[in-house]
């Protein structure tokens, strides 16, 4: 056997340095710290809100007192001109809605300068009735040191 010239030792040395390989790839594997996966909890929770839960719309006082709510709900009329707040007690709150248009700066000036001609219109009032006052009481007035004369009608003999 030692003697033999077709024995071939490299097969055996190339599967003792794969061996040594994996080996190695299983100390550097071990040595690294090992990760565990984490947990992944859900939770959902489908409770009601005590807040607003939905909106919704009502033609009259009646359909709302009709309506039974799980939270305070608010109802709007068709028009959005009425909103009324239902609790879940019952009690109905009403209010009126105006819409609010943003004024730019010439809407605000045509808004100033009406204003004072307004003003200027009641200051004219004013000063009109005032003086419609004093003729009036002009007239009115006798002067104090004009006597009157009256003329008799009886004749003299």
């Amino acid at each position: 056997m030692y003697g033999n010239s077709f024995y071939n030792p490299q097969p055996s040395v190339d599967r003792i340095n794969a061996q040594i390989n994996e080996l190695q790839k299983m100390k550097e594997q071990m040595q690294q710290p090992i990760q565990t996966p984490t947990n992944l909890t859900q939770n959902f929770q489908l409770a009601p809100q005590p807040n607003i839960t939905s909106i919704k719309y009502a033609n009259s006082m009646e359909e709302v007192q009709k309506e039974l709510v799980i939270g305070d709900t608010p109802y709007f009329s068709k028009d959005m001109s009425v909103v009324w707040i239902k609790n879940t007690k019952g009690e109905i709150r009403t209010f009126e809605l105006n819409e609010l248009i943003p004024k730019d700066e010439k809407d605000l000036q045509i808004e100033m300068l009406q204003t004072q001609i307004e003003e200027l219109r009641k200051e004219i009032r004013r000063n009109e009735s005032s003086t419609t006052n004093v003729s009036k009481s002009v007239e009115d007035e006798k002067p104090s040191n004009v006597s009157t004369i009256s003329k008799s009608t009886k004749k003299s003999k």
